[in-house]
């Protein structure tokens, strides 16, 4: 009887059917489909003609083009058809892309140059916001910090301030330091603003590994850094992973502080995409292959990271 009670209550929970199963898939997949449908309209639009990507009714169906990306990485200039006629035949595709619309490619444009800023910038300062907020979620999490609680409010307020309010201090402090329009003062400053957030993320999962692994450690012989090294960062890459997608994701999209501090030399892509203009106004193919070309590193990055954030979501962080 007692056997019995017992495998009634292993098996009392109850298992979806296979109906709803179907609608929770259908439910997911709809979704997915609302939340990717404007990344796929931007990538189509990267293919499409600038009459095409005006067009009213919005075309669905279109002769796909390279005019957006030959328009992106080049700098053209129009040209009566006497002169083309009298030049030499195109010796590219994209050169013969070009003349047929009565123009001929001046040369580079600035994108490969705002583009290498972007990655060094981004990249750059998430390496460091998470290396500084790996060491300092540690010291938070393992020893006895005076006033902890309330350094770690005033590291967190860093966030509540909009970068609007401390603009113009910034601005003035970097004219004086020589600065702006640096990768170095950009990379400083994403460090400082991305340092609260690795800070409080890290602190959380460092928490959830037992203390115990490290006095084994120390007891084995380890110092505190090797300890921290061998035992701590292997255990915690779930969430060094999570919090340097999400400080690069700050980093690569910020906007304000780079249209403020940056004009030429140090500009990234988010300032450079909107001023992207073609003969007659925005040339949206060349935006959208911009865009489309801004994304990628982003997506290349979370796909690379992605086991180790499944693996933090299907199996927890690790408990006593």
């Amino acid at each position: 009887m007692t056997a019995a009670v017992a495998k009634s209550t292993a098996h009392s929970i109850v298992e979806s059917s296979s109906r709803a199963k179907a609608v929770a898939g259908s439910l997911v997949i709809l979704y997915a489909m609302i939340t990717i449908l404007p990344l796929v309209w931007i990538v189509a639009t990267a293919f499409k003609s600038q009459s095409d990507a005006i067009a009213y009714p919005p075309k669905v169906l279109f002769q796909p083009t390279l005019e957006g990306y030959v328009n992106l990485f080049t700098v053209r200039t129009r040209q009566t058809p006497d002169f083309i006629a009298k030049l030499p035949p195109p010796q590219t595709w994209y050169d013969k892309l070009v003349r047929q619309h009565d123009m001929v490619i001046a040369g580079p444009s600035k994108v490969v140059p705002r583009f290498v800023n972007s990655l060094i910038i981004g990249f750059g300062s998430t390496f460091l916001a998470v290396f500084l907020g790996t060491l300092a979620a540690y010291a938070f999490s393992r020893f006895r910090i005076p006033l902890a609680d309330d350094l770690l409010f005033f590291i967190l307020s860093t966030r509540m301030m909009p970068p609007v309010a401390v603009a113009i201090p910034i601005y003035l402090m970097y004219r004086q330091l020589n600065l702006t329009d640096t990768r170095l003062g950009m990379i400083l400053l994403y460090t400082a603003v991305n340092v609260s957030l690795a800070v409080w993320l890290l602190k959380g999962f460092i928490d959830e590994i037992p203390r115990e692994y490290e006095e084994a450690a120390l007891v084995d012989g380890y110092t505190r850094l090797q300890a921290l090294r061998k035992v701590v960062l292997p255990q915690a890459v779930t969430g060094i992973a999570a919090t340097a997608i999400f400080c690069l994701i700050f980093s690569w999209n910020e906007y304000a502080f780079a249209v403020l501090l940056t004009s030429g030399e140090a500009q990234t892509m988010p300032p450079f995409i909107p001023f992207i203009i073609g003969e007659g106004g925005q040339d949206w193919p060349a935006v959208a292959a911009a865009t489309t070309l801004f994304v990628v590193p982003i997506v290349l990055f979370t796909v690379l990271l992605r086991k180790h954030l499944l693996r933090g979501i299907t199996f927890g962080a690790v408990r006593k």
